[in-house]
């Protein structure tokens, strides 16, 4: 099949690759559509150890199952394989399963064709929808489930709240949209990329530059960092209201100091995020097909063999997209 392949730092190479052998309990599934994440990125840029070149990257993908138990049927992919006994997966927060694997990561991704993934890890597509909007399930349940932590957390509903969303990559964006369809009192989106800006005004946000018009400081009862870098905690820190709830979900940088003794002096919650569960994908998918998040004008579709451009025209900041969806 052909695949494209992450085969050194800020490199990919779009090739011929063995058929994905499918194991006892999984299915062979044709990928339809598949997003480019902004962990993908950091894997190109040669940034995570987890991630060793020559791999087939991807895990935010939509498809057809050729082979398994329902052949046939339209699926997303629930990225995250987890062992299904710890105790964390009989709570269901599979997301913290400390054996947990990820496709893109240590096996095959949706950078391909097809992929061999097990039957428990596909969620079934309402009929007519969009491959390319099925696919956006992965990061919308990424946003779902780091603002329901933070609504769980807060001291008033987010009808009442004025919230901060830091990034508008496709998380941060969704993330946004998902505040608004939860009816957020006032909801306001920083970006630094001008063309990512515009797409997120036009999606119907409030997006400013926090660069050029910083962020009022303790003005906001909740904020999602979705880009996770120094400079962005930060600037959560001192945009949260006294009391209020700091949702942190970016992971662009793994160390970096931020204001503890306000976190402290305020009573501030901070809460790390990490992906979801199927119950935030299933509830993810089912939003983005009813329209609660809008027409999804916002995506930008490419061929699977572009895929290597794409990589570099993000790099480069050239894409107004907030998010790049590669089609095999």
């Amino acid at each position: 099949m052909k695949a494209l392949v992450y085969t050194a730092t800020q490199e990919t190479e779009y090739r011929d690759e063995p058929e994905p052998e499918r194991g006892p309990g999984e299915a062979l599934v044709g990928i339809e559509a598949v997003g480019i994440c902004g962990s993908d990125m950091h894997a190109w840029h040669g940034h995570d150890p987890r991630r060793v070149p020559p791999l087939i990257l991807g895990h935010e993908a939509c498809g057809t199952v050729l082979e398994g138990d329902n052949p046939g049927a339209r699926v997303v992919l629930n990225p995250l394989v987890s062992c299904e006994t710890c105790r964390f997966c009989t709570e269901g927060r599979t997301n913290l399963c400390p054996n947990r694997d990820l496709i893109g990561m240590r096996r095959p991704g949706a950078f391909g064709e097809r992929i061999a993934i097990p039957e428990r890890n596909l969620i079934p597509v309402p009929a007519g929808m969009d491959p390319a909007a099925a696919a956006l399930t992965e990061p919308c349940a990424t946003a779902w489930h780091a603002l329901a932590l933070a609504a769980r957390a807060a001291w008033r509903p987010v009808a009442e709240s004025h919230a901060l969303v830091i990034g508008g990559g496709s998380v941060g964006l969704l993330g946004g949209l998902i505040l608004k369809a939860w009816g957020a009192a006032r909801v306001r989106l920083a970006e630094t990329n001008a063309l990512r800006r515009q797409t997120a005004a036009a999606a119907g946000l409030d997006v400013f530059d926090p660069l050029a018009e910083p962020a009022e400081a303790a003005g906001f009862d909740l904020v999602l960092d979705a880009v996770g870098m120094t400079a962005t905690r930060r600037a959560a820190v001192a945009a949260v209201a006294p009391g209020g709830v700091i949702a942190h979900v970016g992971l662009q940088e793994a160390a970096g100091d931020f204001d503890a003794r306000t976190l402290t002096l305020s009573e501030i919650t901070l809460i790390g995020v990490y992906t979801y569960t199927e119950v935030d994908l299933r509830a993810s998918l089912a939003a983005l097909h009813d329209g609660r998040l809008g027409a999804l004008e916002w995506i930008e579709q490419r061929p699977l063999a572009e895929g290597g451009r794409a990589f570099e025209d993000l790099n480069a900041g050239r894409s107004a997209a907030a998010k790049v969806i590669l089609r095999p």
